[in-house]
């Protein structure tokens, strides 16, 4: 019995090895599971439109990403935003080492670590005018904040590519700690 079990598995290697061919290509059951239509983008294609590249359906957010309500990056929208927007961060969720870690990265280079508008860029005279958070007249808060984050303003560039929403938050809240602190 054990002699015929050993033939039997040596006839079953032999005859899997023989009818494999490197010369042709072996049989494909479901050959369109193996092998995707590959449509080049902006060529004729059966979907809509009669082409492949399709825009996204209408009210679409990526994966990720959730869209900020005040689409106006100029003074009305900074006013708006001053005077309508909160940080959706209760004091639990609040981190300020985080927000000190990602200010002192993105923002310390010309607010100065303390806020105090003295980077290193303003002391090596590369950025002028950067004021302290606590100058008189300046009267910032969260939204403020945020919106700057957010679009930028004046010869300060937009940070929202490089900042979650979260980690927005974040500086925003450390921004006020800051200001609190100056104003001591």
């Amino acid at each position: 019995m054990k002699g015929l079990i050993k033939i039997l598995a040596v006839a079953i290697v032999f005859v899997a090895v023989s009818c494999k061919k490197d010369s042709a290509p072996n049989y494909q059951f479901m050959p369109n599971m193996y092998e995707s239509v590959g449509y080049e983008t902006y060529s004729k294609a059966p979907f809509r439109n009669g082409v492949e590249a399709q825009l996204p359906v209408e009210g679409t957010v990526a994966r990720g990403y959730i869209p900020f309500d005040i689409t106006d990056p100029g003074t009305e929208g900074y006013e708006l935003a001053k005077a309508t927007i909160t940080s959706p961060l209760d004091s639990t969720q609040v981190d300020l080492a985080k927000g000190k870690e990602l200010y002192d990265i993105y923002c310390g280079i010309c607010h100065g670590n303390k806020g105090n508008g003295q980077g290193n860029l303003v002391k090596r005279e590369k950025i002028l005018g950067i004021p302290s958070y606590d100058d008189a007249g300046r009267a910032i808060n969260e939204g403020s904040i945020y919106h700057t984050i957010y679009y930028g303003k004046n010869s300060m560039g937009s940070y929202a590519n490089q900042l979650s929403e979260n980690e927005r938050w974040q500086v925003v809240a450390y921004v006020l700690k800051l200001k609190a602190d100056l104003e001591k």
